[in-house]
């Protein structure tokens, strides 16, 4: 009589780490397998994998004609004071929003442009 999956399963999750590591290691003398070269062999493979960029920052590249403005829409952004806002307007180039999604940082990023400043987003 064979053992399904789930027979399998049941029997792996009902055990304690030590039988969980006595079993892996009659698993590589029995089979002549070790998972110690699986472990190093993913990390390899991940690695081939191109992952798309998540998350964005929106750089302040310079303020524009518009200075007010560009501080008022810093401020609404980012949640500053009047004068941080300031601050980080006068001494562009400077990130205005980091970790953001592309959706948020074009949205800023159109905002920004809207009032004359310079933006770019990486």
């Amino acid at each position: 009589m064979a053992l399904s999956k789930e027979d399998i399963l049941e029997a792996v999750g009902a055990m304690t780490v030590m039988e969980l590591n006595d079993l892996v290691k009659a698993f590589e003398e029995k089979f002549g397998v070790s998972a110690a070269s699986m472990a190093v062999a993913a990390p390899g493979a991940a690695a081939a994998v191109v992952e798309e960029q998540t998350e964005f920052t929106v750089m302040l590249m310079a303020a524009g004609e518009k200075k007010v403005e560009t501080i008022k829409v810093v401020r609404a952004a980012t949640g500053l004071g009047l004068k941080e806002a300031k601050d980080l307007v006068d001494g562009a180039p400077k990130a205005v929003k980091e970790a953001v999604s592309k959706a948020d940082a074009e949205a800023l990023k159109k905002l920004l442009e809207d009032v004359g400043a310079k933006v770019e987003v990486k």
